[in-house]
């Protein structure tokens, strides 16, 4: 049970740091200053990041946190560039989110 509940934490660690990264794209892209609302809720965002990733280390190794944490930021933050900011997905970002599945499941240790 200890895996689950780690990959869960690693897994919620990354959609809260995902919705901060898109809150600080946001700011970045309007050349909004550094105290702006978007540039806030991501800093905010952040921090509650912080406290999950804490939980997650409790019950899995870092290791395969961050292999979790990284497969879905990645997952995620390559179809939202793509869907809101217009950007690109080649055949080598593509190749890169394979990449990152096939790492999280060499990287899974079932007990």
């Amino acid at each position: 049970m200890g895996l689950f509940y780690g990959v869960l934490f690693s897994l919620f660690t990354a959609a809260i740091v995902i919705a901060g990264d898109l809150f600080i794209k946001v700011a970045a892209d309007g050349a909004r200053p550094i105290t702006s609302p978007p540039m806030v809720a991501g800093i905010v965002l952040y921090a509650v990041s912080a406290v999950l990733w804490y939980f997650a280390m409790r019950h899995i190794p870092l290791g395969q946190a961050a292999v979790a944490y990284s497969m879905l930021s990645l997952i995620v933050l390559c179809g939202a560039g793509w869907a809101f900011f217009g950007e690109h997905i080649g055949l080598r970002e593509a190749a890169g989110v394979a990449c990152a599945c096939l790492a999280m499941v060499l990287m899974m240790r079932i007990a």
